[in-house]
């Protein structure tokens, strides 16, 4: 216990050298059983500090949540292994660990207790529940929030999943148990605060519960209302409906910025009142719909504009768009002045701009974008009051147009009384256009609009007026909703329009104001995204390349104006903007690739010393490779230009092991390599980088593996043979060991080993062949993954197709006798659907079951030709599949980014699939040359185990024969 105490207080040391060591032990002392039931004893021991208590929690919520799921490999569970005793034990103690401990004690305490539940519950820990409910009675109301907030954890988990009876099953076993006593609190909680509601007790722990108590309501009816509910609804809906009314003084919160607990409290009722709505509960919407609808409504009207109302605002206005846009209760909004109401007391109000806009405007830019135009967690009145007049035009689009007009027309007339103070009211009248006018739209712009709105005119008369306004002082936040006016509605402009419009855009890049030039640049790559169907009915650019070409400089000059300023911050949207311009301008981007890589490598340099926005480092990054590709892909001879300008920073990169960069380094190193020409060789800088990168620390870092074997896949496509003669191949064969063994670096694992096996000659491979199969199989054996068989059958095919089927078995079988046959039809047959994802892939995996097939005397014996008949089977599947039978497309203009905590692939560097088989142009010819001479040598077998094999399956059957036909090939 002694040493556990000190080991956990140098986790907490300031000293790297102690508290890395101090992990590293604990890490150990993990694995060893009884060790969570020690942390356990130091939480509970009077003496122990409490910081060194609260250290022992969050280790045991960790180890619990690395390694409670047997089911999770052993690499993910860190080879850490719960005794089944120990198990037990911590299910006897915890509850009773979490109701004694202090509060930040408790939570962790609480949160290892969810993990646990989320594994074990009901099924193997049934007494869980029975223990929170009896805890529920405590009088200590810290004790009852500690379980309510578990409870409310564990069955969270029921929103989050597909509905089945094996759930239905844990939630009526959930219900059995919690469903009383949860009423029975919420009514004495409710009967205890009004009783007190003019005393000075602090009633905030009370609220709390009983917003803990609605949650656990809200999960408990997610997938369905339960029957208890529904005959206890009055007693719910009574509680709810006096809460939605409460109000105390002493109770609301003095920050203006956090909401107060009758604020959390009233969302949490809103919120399950919306989800009787999504799901239109019949007793609910019968008896209740209306009152509720009124209280709702009421406490909308009441709200402030100070944001620690936004949250209730935006909750109540979301119950609001999904009543008003549901037909069936269309008859709440019959009334004449109900809509008019809405718009005036609700929408307009909501869509004003506050101090509090303005500030987060001017001091958060990036907050305020996130929060106003991207959408987030914390969703804005204005973004939500545009989505409540978008729901009403879907109901009431006639109606609620006509009245939104006339309120537009009364804001532009109040702005043009006096521009400089009413601005906002300019501001409100776009969002309000934007808001009646969109009828559809995703990702890609608006599909289509209301009829009814004169979108051009407004943009003529009130958006173009402000982006051709000189000043970027002058109503900074309308010139922000006008820029995003222009990129909502793009798909709606004319190429020429947008030609014309651009030159403004560009303009506004010299804003000081940053939500400015922000959006200008975030309009400006939007724009030079936007498409249309071309007369030869293909997507075409609306901006061609031509067209853009004069602007290029002014486009760059101001976007690097902005990248060059370091009082900014990296700013993102900008960084894009240059990524995509880059991209559209192709080749034209040669005269001035030395004023742009330039500009890029002051950047990098700046962001290597400080990197702080994941997305501007990647686009930084993605403008290289796309410059890269762009000069090389024209012209080889420019490789040795980009070599001479990347290298030096990207040896101060690796230099310095700056693990957010090195990773792109070596993808981009990978690419420049592709594009060498073939007879100047590696060349020294190559040759002396490729020794270090064998260095096995660089490889232990997780982060740097795809990236370095990107790099190694160039290499080896470059130079694979004279990488043999340096030396090199024990090493990489080392290293292909190493990413074996482990589940998150199998994928490279075996690109790497198929580059060696392409391009390393054979001579030189096949000393290691048999321990590289002996590695793969062990694996196989052990690995609960499916992704592990898919990419072993996968290589399989390579490398049958490579050396034959003859030394494929032969290596299989001097590690077993036959094994060869129980490979083919236990693992490779079967995954080989999974295999063949790509027409690359599906081609290799004919060539290489073909030659499997072919080449082995299979046919001599009923072993060989059940399997022989079964290879067959796979190959004709495989040639049959749509993924070989329709062209590829191409890969989509943008692929989404989706970011690694340590690696992210750079789209404009990504590595062009080699066909290894690219000397066999007809793999169908290939497979049915093969069979031909195999029918040939045994008149009548193959035609009977052929029919035998498809059996019954008739369209497999006929496709085949169809195949058999189209080369004149006859089996009988």
């Amino acid at each position: 216990m002694s040493d556990l105490v000190s080991l956990l207080a140098d986790t907490l040391s300031y000293n790297d050298v102690n508290r890395q060591r101090a992990e590293g032990l604990l890490g150990e002392a993990a694995k060893q059983q009884g060790f969570l039931i020690t942390l356990l004893q130091l939480i509970e021991t009077p003496t122990v500090d409490d910081g060194i208590k609260q250290s022992a929690a969050v280790y045991f919520k960790n180890t619990v949540k690395a390694a409670w799921d047997t089911s999770k490999d052993e690499e993910d569970r860190k080879g850490i292994f719960i005794s089944d005793g120990d198990r037990t034990d911590i299910k006897e103690n915890l509850v009773e660990l979490m109701c004694t401990a202090k509060p930040l004690i408790q939570s962790q305490i609480s949160e290892a207790i969810s993990i646990i539940a989320a594994v074990d519950y009901p099924a193997q820990w049934p007494t869980l529940l029975p223990k929170l409910v009896e805890k529920m009675g405590s009088p200590d109301v810290n004790v009852v929030n500690g379980v309510l907030m578990t409870a409310d954890t564990i069955f969270k988990s029921f929103r989050d999943v597909m509905r089945s009876d094996a759930l239905f099953k844990v939630i009526i076993q959930t219900l059995e148990i919690i469903q009383q006593p949860l009423l029975t609190l919420f009514e004495q909680v409710t009967q205890y605060v009004s009783a007190v509601a003019n005393s000075d007790i602090d009633l905030s722990p009370q609220m709390d519960t009983l917003q803990l108590i609605v949650s656990i309501y809200h999960s408990l009816s997610y997938q369905d209302l339960p029957e208890h509910f529904e005959d206890n609804m009055e007693q719910w809906m009574k509680g709810f409906s006096m809460w939605l009314q409460y109000s105390n003084s002493r109770l609301e919160s003095d920050d203006d910025i956090q909401p107060g607990p009758i604020d959390k409290l009233q969302i949490c009722i809103i919120d399950v009142l919306k989800l009787f709505l999504e799901r239109d509960e019949e007793e609910w919407v019968t008896k209740y719909v209306g009152d509720f609808t009124g209280l709702v409504w009421k406490r909308l009207m009441s709200t402030t504009s100070l944001p620690k109302h936004d949250q209730l605002v935006v909750t109540s206005m979301k119950y609001l768009s999904l009543l008003v846009s549901r037909p069936l209760y269309a008859h709440l909004f019959q009334a004449d002045d109900a809509l008019k109401q809405i718009v005036s007391s609700i929408i307009i109000p909501n869509m004003m701009a506050r101090e509090s806009d303005v500030e987060m405007f001017e001091d958060n830019p990036q907050d305020y974008i996130m929060i106003e135009l991207e959408g987030s967690d914390s969703e804005s009145r204005r973004r939500c009051s545009r989505d409540l007049l978008k729901a009403m035009c879907r109901q009431f689009e006639a109606r609620t147009t006509a009245i939104c007009s006339e309120h537009i027309t009364r804001l532009i007339g109040d702005f043009r009384t006096n521009p400089e103070d009413n601005w906002a009211s300019k501001d409100a009248a776009i969002s309000l256009m934007v808001g009646i006018t969109i009828r559809k739209e995703s990702s890609f712009g608006v599909s289509e609009i209301n009829g009814n709105v004169g979108l051009m005119d407004f943009f003529a008369n009130h958006i173009l007026p402000e982006l051709q306004d000189a000043s970027h002082d002058n109503r900074p936040m309308v010139k922000a909703t006008s820029l995003n006016f222009v990129c909502t509605f793009r798909n709606q402009f004319s190429p020429e329009q947008l030609l014309q419009l651009l030159p403004f855009l560009i303009a506004k890049l010299g804003s000081d104001y940053v939500v400015v030039h922000s959006l200008a640049a975030n309009a400006i790559e939007e724009l030079l995204r936007c498409k249309q169907t071309g007369a030869n009915g293909l997507l075409q650019y609306k901006l061609p390349r031509h067209d853009l070409e004069p602007l290029l400089q002014s486009l760059f000059t101001g976007l690097f104006h902005i990248i060059d300023n370091v009082a900014l911050n990296e700013n993102q949207y900008v960084m894009k903007c240059v990524m995509r311009t880059l991209d559209r301008a192709g080749d034209g981007v040669i005269g001035v690739m030395g004023i742009v890589f330039e500009k890029l490598a002051i950047a990098m340099d700046r962001v290597c010393k400080n990197p702080r926005d994941p997305s501007f480092n990647h686009n930084l990054f993605e403008s290289i490779a796309i410059l890269v590709k762009s000069v090389c892909s024209k012209d080889a001879s420019r490789v040795g230009d980009m070599e001479n300008l990347l290298f030096p920073p990207f040896e101060t990169i690796l230099h310095m092991d700056i693990l957010e960069f090195t990773p792109y380094v070596f993808q981009i190193l990978a690419q420049l390599l592709e594009y060498r020409q073939q007879d100047v060789g590696l060349g020294d800088l190559y040759e002396n980088l490729f020794a270090p990168l064998l260095t096995a620390a660089l490889w232990e870092k997780t982060g740097n593996v795809p990236g370095l074997t990107r790099l190694m896949q160039a290499y080896l496509k470059r130079a694979g043979p004279l990488l043999v003669t340096a030396g090199h191949l024990n090493p990489m064969l080392g290293i292909f060991q190493k990413l074996n063994s482990s589940k998150a670096t199998e994928s490279n694992a075996f690109e790497l080993l198929s580059s060696l096996t392409e391009y390393v000659p054979q001579d030189s491979m096949k000393g290691a062949l048999k321990t590289v199969f002996v590695l793969i199989l062990t694996r196989l054996r052990s690995t609960k993954s499916n992704l592990y068989p898919i990419r072993s059958v996968q290589y399989f095919a390579l490398f049958c197709g490579l050396y034959g089927g003859e030394t494929f078995a032969a290596l299989l079988n001097e590690i077993q006798p036959n094994l060869h046959f129980q490979i083919a039809e236990g693992v490779w047959v079967p995954k080989v659907s999974g295999a063949s994802s790509s027409k690359i892939l599906a081609k290799a995996q004919v060539i290489g079951l073909s030659r499997f097939a072919f080449d082995l005397p299979l046919l001599n014996d009923d072993q060989g030709q059940r399997v022989f008949a079964k290879c067959i089977l796979a190959i004709a599947s495989v040639l049959l599949s749509p993924t070989f039978t329709k062209e590829e497309k191409d890969l989509p203009d943008e692929a989404p980014m989706v970011y690694d905590a340590t690696y992210s692939s750079l789209k404009y560097a990504t590595r062009t699939p080699d066909d290894p088989f690219s000397s066999i142009i007809d793999p169908i010819d290939y497979f049915l040359t093969g069979i031909k001479t195999a029918a040939d040598q045994f008149p009548g077998v193959v035609g009977l185990l052929m029919q035998q094999a498809f059996g019954a399956d008739v369209k497999m059957a006929s496709g085949f024969q169809s195949l058999l036909q189209s080369k004149g090939v006859n089996l009988a």
